[in-house]
């Protein structure tokens, strides 16, 4: 790629030097490289919804771009930071489980922990490694330096501690993921595995359960029975609706409301999801 593309995301917000830092960092190193922010807006010290919007985003970028992401409530610790390269991409992060759901798409080639400070900047500090040791490393990336430079070969990489989605007798089980601006629910599960289940669901109801630690919420706690629609405008308005989103994950819906605040949900809780009968 003549002029290499690095995608930054942080939760470092706008209003800071920080995010600033690293662009001048990786200018500094490599001209030519491309900056495109993913996002800045992470909310702060949250692994799984950086995780998430890295793999939300990641596919849609050429190959070869390399991707820093930086959610690392862990700074200055034990913690590793990795350089991972795929078939197709490559990655730069702290080990905490920000890169892995994006790396559980890819067909991974080699990890290498970060560890030579030939790529670091002079005097690197313990509160801000972003700036003085991830940036430089994928600048260094950028300008073609191979991923064997940046340390040893490690041969694994942490992972989000959250449910997979998995399937119970009739019951679907997966975690939220994140709550977009909407307040629609996107979970991880996907949506194949109910369409796999049952044929013809548009118009079905469809019961919900949130878990928040070791509580479950239902029907009999609060009717949170949905409807399966193929599409927002297939629903009434203030209707409750599960659907495939973009991304081909299960959605939990209102239409032109806010399904985050009728349920109280938040990132991280469990849901269960059971097709109980035709509306």
């Amino acid at each position: 790629m003549d002029r290499p593309i690095i995608g930054v995301l942080t939760d470092f917000g706008d209003e800071d030097f920080f995010v600033a830092s690293l662009k001048g960092v990786i200018a500094q190193i490599n001209p030519e490289a491309r900056i495109i922010d993913i996002t800045h807006r992470v909310p702060s010290f949250s692994v799984l919804s950086g995780s998430f919007f890295l793999f939300a985003a990641y596919r849609y970028f050429p190959q070869k771009t390399i991707f820093l992401a930086v959610v690392d409530p862990g700074v200055g610790s034990s913690r590793k930071i990795l350089c991972v390269q795929t078939a197709k991409y490559f990655f730069i992060g702290p080990d905490n489980g920000v890169l892995s759901m994006a790396l559980e798409e890819e067909t991974v080639t080699q990890i290498r922990e970060v560890t030579d400070n030939t790529y670091f900047l002079p005097h690197p500090t313990s509160t801000f490694e972003a700036r003085d040791k991830m940036a430089p490393a994928a600048a260094w990336l950028s300008k073609g330096t191979p991923c064997e430079k940046f340390g040893p070969k490690i041969v694994s990489y942490n992972k989000l501690d959250m449910r997979r989605p998995k399937g119970e007798g009739d019951n679907l089980l997966g975690t939220i993921l994140h709550i977009d601006k909407f307040g629609n629910l996107i979970t991880n599960i996907p949506a194949e595995m109910l369409t796999q289940k049952r044929e013809g669901l548009d118009g079905r109801l469809i019961s919900m359960r949130l878990e928040r630690g070791k509580k479950v919420e239902g029907p009999e706690l609060g009717g949170l029975d949905i409807v399966f629609r193929k599409a927002y405008s297939e629903a009434k308005d203030g209707e409750a609706l599960c659907l495939t989103g973009s991304l081909g994950l299960l959605e939990i819906a209102i239409r032109e409301g806010s399904a985050s605040a009728w349920l109280k949900a938040n990132v991280g809780d469990g849901i269960i999801l059971t097709v109980i009968s035709e509306t």
